[in-house]
């Protein structure tokens, strides 16, 4: 009978969202993003970076105001080598990954687990940032009195965020598009103002430029000239993160999603490198100076349209605002690859496994929580505090850049004999490892003192929870490839004996038994299951029913022809266990059903089966260890007993049965 849905998940139904049909053939097609949409979600972080990098880079020259130029330059060139790199890494990786693939794969298996840790944190850190400074940027618009709000509207923001991520992919990016074009044009508008209205003084600044350069190496040195440089371009290192998001987020593109990817890779590179310059060097042609509660954007529209009227504040307010609020909505990079991240490592077994499982939303639901759970927490432990997070801030992105950078030098370098243009992508990949090496070193003296120290040691508090993780998983492993042991000799030994013939047809009467057993895969725990039910029950059943259910996860959830395969191999699996009874003269049959969520399906399925096979008893198996610790609760599903609950609610009964390794 059909039970009435309870009040959570119609509420859930209202803010999430209804589930998705897995059987829908444009599925895949209607969830994913074009190159633009992906720009929209991804390159959102890139470009608010552009809201307080040139700013930092530019303050930090000092005065030497005429610098701005080499740096502005150096960044943007920074921003295409890091962003073809990437580019690169999209054609060697067309299912995504991003920097844990390529260190895994390039690598080694453990410094793919170090980068992923540490992108992990970095996206954790770009939504709290995000939300944070989005939520400072708009209270700065508002009554003074009214700032003791902002913490709690920032607490808003990320769990409203967090609601939007769960609804889904495309509805999470779909109502950024107004802010992020809102942005480009206005500040992009303001760039090209400003060079058009100095090109007749072109020749003036350049001279003017070099000029002062050359009083500075008089007065200070070159050396010194040389370090300042070097700190302006490495404290504007805030630029360079979401580059790398392209490439985690591969998986959510739309086909032929390395085409798709390098678009939205090269939206991504060029919008980012025009804007840190361009910014940059109308900060130097405008004379802006550091104005209290302004930012350097405020204070260069401000200069650019004072004389503009009505005209000049309505565009000055609507690039504040949308700046603003696209700082705010920056955090979606975090919620788009952050998640898919965390599923890649927990399908290497780095982190529990049910943060590889999808939702009826097709999104990755427990990393989007935990995601945003993390974020809740870093606003309210620091207060919102922009200045704390930005220290913690874009340290361990470069971790995983240099990272990516030495896994592909190292590839093209053992692929030089058979690729074709081996030294023109070593040379790209060399460069972009020699510059975010520099980055890393540079930005790791110069916050570590100022808690930049935090950063790194939640990133090791991290790789050490992974390391335990991959430990216990394969201490686990070792003991069910011992139980498929004692299987696979168990089989053996049958086959040495007689072959019977099993029946075609299900046995019938009120003495012909039948056994339901829900198993996962052709493997010991199931067999045992099944040898067990026969051992209890001796001469009782004559029928034995298969049931299993092929988890649609992030492994498999990346186009129509993983999920045929996944049907593919619940049919061969099934077959087996059917292929294994009737050796011994029972009826068998397999009924494969493929889902999100085991316990949805299951509740669906055992009623229609039990309607075709009256007085079945339903039997599942459950691994019980030799010691119960705190990992073996946390890392290994209790799947049987919510099915087993959900199933008592019914009415209708279930044995499990315990298989000890």
């Amino acid at each position: 009978m059909d039970t009435e849905p309870s009040f959570g998940k119609r509420v859930r139904k209202i803010v999430v969202g209804s589930a998705r049909n897995l059987d829908d053939r444009s599925l895949f097609h209607a969830i994913s993003l074009t190159a633009f949409l992906a720009w929209v979600g991804m390159g959102a972080d890139g470009l608010s970076s552009s809201c307080y990098g040139p700013e930092e880079a530019f303050l930090a020259l000092k005065g030497h105001s005429y610098l701005a130029i080499l740096v502005g330059l150096g960044s943007a060139l920074t921003v295409l080598i890091i962003s073809f790199s990437y580019s690169q890494i999209i054609e060697l990786f067309p299912t995504g990954g991003g920097g844990y693939l390529v260190a895994s794969k390039m690598l080694n298996p453990w410094l793919g687990m170090v980068s992923g840790c540490a992108l992990l944190i970095d996206y954790m850190l770009t939504i709290a940032l995000s939300v944070a400074s989005g939520a400072a940027a708009l209270f700065s618009f508002l009554p003074v009195e009214w700032q003791s709000y902002r913490l709690a509207f920032a607490l808003l923001g990320v769990i409203g965020l967090t609601v939007m991520n769960l609804r889904g992919i495309k509805e999470s990016v779909a109502p950024l598009i107004p802010i992020i074009l809102a942005f480009a044009l206005t500040h992009g508008f303001l760039i090209v103002y400003a060079l058009a209205v100095h090109i007749p003084n072109i020749p003036t600044i350049v001279e003017t430029t070099a000029r002062d350069f050359s009083a500075a190496r008089s007065e200070i040195g070159l050396a010194a000239v040389f370090m300042l440089l070097l700190r302006s371009y490495s404290m504007g290192a805030g630029t360079y993160t979401g580059i790398e998001a392209v490439s985690n987020g591969l998986p959510v593109i739309r086909e032929p999603k390395v085409v798709n990817g390098k678009r939205t890779m090269k939206y991504m590179a060029f919008s980012l490198a025009f804007m840190v310059t361009g910014l940059m060097i109308a900060y130097l042609l405008f004379h802006v100076e550091p104005q209290p509660g302004k930012t350097l954007n405020a204070v260069l529209f401000d200069t650019v349209t004072q004389n503009w009227g009505i005209t000049g504040r309505i565009l000055t307010m609507v690039a504040l605002v949308s700046a603003a609020a696209l700082l705010f909505v920056a955090a979606q990079t975090g919620f788009l690859d952050g998640p898919r991240v965390l599923a890649n490592m927990a399908l290497d077994r780095w982190f529990p496994t049910r943060f590889s499982m999808l939702s009826d939303r097709l999104v990755t639901q427990n990393g989007i929580l935990l995601m945003g759970t993390a974020a809740f927490l870093l606003v309210l432990l620091t207060r919102g505090s922009v200045v704390f997070l930005v220290v913690l801030y874009s340290i361990t992105v470069f971790i995983t850049f240099c990272l990516s950078q030495l896994g592909m030098v190292r590839h093209w370098w053992k692929e030089r004999r058979t690729a074709k243009g081996w030294r023109h992508r070593l040379a790209i990949n060399g460069i972009g490892l020699v510059l975010t090496s520099f980055i890393l070193l540079s930005m790791a003296i110069v916050k570590f003192h100022e808690g930049g120290w935090l950063t790194l040691l939640v990133t090791a508090v991290l790789i050490l929870v992974a390391v335990m993780v991959r430990r216990h998983y394969r201490a686990t492993s070792r003991q069910l490839g011992r139980l498929d042991d004692l299987v696979k000799t168990a089989l053996a030994r049958e086959e040495e004996g007689p072959i019977k013939s099993g029946p075609v047809e299900p046995a019938k009467g009120p003495h012909a038994g039948t056994a339901i057993l829900l198993v996962n895969g052709f493997n010991g725990l199931g067999l045992h299951t099944l040898l067990n039910c026969i051992r209890l029950f001796p001469g009782h059943f004559k029928n034995f029913v298969f049931l299993q259910v092929g988890v649609v996860d992030v492994g498999t959830f990346k186009g129509s022809a993983e999920m045929e395969r996944l049907r593919e191999h619940l049919d061969h699996d099934g077959a087996k266990y059917v292929s294994f009874v009737r050796r011994h003269g029972f009826y068998g049959e397999q009924i494969g059903l493929v889902g999100v969520d085991v316990v949805e399906e299951l509740d669906r399925a055992v009623p229609e089966v039990l309607a075709r096979f009256p007085g079945a008893i339903l039997f599942g198996g459950q691994l019980v260890f030799e010691r119960e610790t705190f990992l073996t609760r946390i890392l290994h599903n209790q799947t049987i007993f919510s099915v087993q609950k959900r199933l008592y609610h019914r009415g209708i009964p279930i044995l499990i049965l315990p298989i000890r390794v």
